[in-house]
């Protein structure tokens, strides 16, 4: 029996526990949360109590974001395996550190870029790599929430805890999404605004970036869309792929579908420019259970992470680090890294 400990049990940390409590090989042993935790699971003091623990195999990290670096490295010192949740820290700079150890412990090391465990992005991945449509043009992505006041009350609105704002809450996925897809981006330019919420972390992020195949992405994450919000755009040569909608634990970003849409000329449609499309419907979410498998897997099989690994971890916040960089926002100093 493969033994974990949890530390932080919010949403998150509830998450991971309900779906490695359906893994027959895997239990849950320790939690730490530094509020009152409703669980029947033994609670530790702190999380040195977790971390140190010689009976614990793998640590789940589920904190605020100013924990996540820190933890990784104590756990990975440790001789523990680590499943951490985004943001992995607040600058590339901070992934190369966590590289640093991971490389010198030898244990695994995975992220919670979940979305790219999604269905209907795993089969937008097959569509693309098989190149029936050819090569991405450009892609789009609107990545955001409806919240309230109640939203900033916590750590949420602090910048040193928090990172940055909606851009590193929920941009970070689309921006993974991004490399996902196509990567390499070696221009960025970013516009932030707090205009609304007026706190010293964004609200809203609007980014353009560009690879050196002049090939482009664009994202808009809001705080302020006033609904859930989850599209993805992708242009390619002979055609479309539309995302809308995700689905979620609470269900509030809407049908998950997936709209396929076939270039067409004068001569091949009376209806140019309203092409017909094919719609495919989702209907289950397994990538938490798909993200979480991939982990133990890898450990018992000592096999590498090949996917939501350091180097995705790397690539999608050194974006995040050089959108902030870009901005110019007051909030954000210059740093060489």
């Amino acid at each position: 029996m493969y033994k974990v400990g949890i530390i932080g049990y919010g949403k998150m940390g509830q998450i991971r526990h309900q779906v490695i409590s359906a893994f027959e090989d895997v239990q849950v042993q320790l939690i730490y949360d530094p509020e009152k935790v409703d669980t029947e699971i033994e609670k530790a003091q702190n999380s040195d109590q977790i971390i140190e623990n010689p009976e614990i195999d793998a640590v789940f990290t589920c904190t605020p974001n100013y924990l996540n670096k820190p933890l990784t490295i104590q756990s990975l010192k440790a001789g523990k395996h680590v499943f951490c949740e985004k943001p992995p820290g607040f600058t590339a700079k901070d992934i190369e550190e966590i590289r640093a150890v991971e490389k010198e412990s030898g244990k695994v090391l995975m992220y919670g870029f979940n979305h790219r465990h999604h269905a209907s992005i795993k089969y937008m991945k097959k569509l693309v790599d098989d190149k029936e449509f050819g090569k991405i043009l450009w892609m789009r992505g609107r990545y955001g929430k409806s919240v309230d006041e109640t939203f900033y009350n916590n750590w949420r609105a602090k910048k040193e805890l928090a990172g940055g704002g909606i851009l590193i809450d929920q941009g970070i996925h689309m921006l993974d999404l991004f490399n996902f897809f196509l990567g390499e981006f070696t221009s960025v330019k970013s516009f932030l605004s707090t205009k609304h919420w007026g706190f010293d972390v964004e609200d809203n992020a609007v980014v353009i970036m560009k690879n050196d195949e002049h090939l482009l992405a664009m994202l808009h994450s809001s705080a302020t869309f006033w609904k859930h919000m989850f599209q993805l755009n992708i242009i390619l040569v002979q055609g479309y792929l539309k995302l809308e909608g995700l689905l979620s634990k609470t269900g509030s970003y809407g049908q998950e579908i997936l709209i396929i849409g076939r270039r067409q000329f004068e001569d091949e449609a009376e209806a140019l420019g309203n092409p017909s499309e094919e719609i495919i419907y989702f209907d289950k979410d397994l990538s938490w259970e798909l993200e979480v498998s991939r982990f133990v897997d890898c450990i018992l099989k000592n096999k590498p992470i090949t996917e939501c690994n350091s180097d995705n971890a790397y690539d999608a916040m050194e974006l995040v680090h050089r959108c902030y960089q870009n901005s110019e926002f007051p909030t954000y100093k210059k740093e060489d890294n």
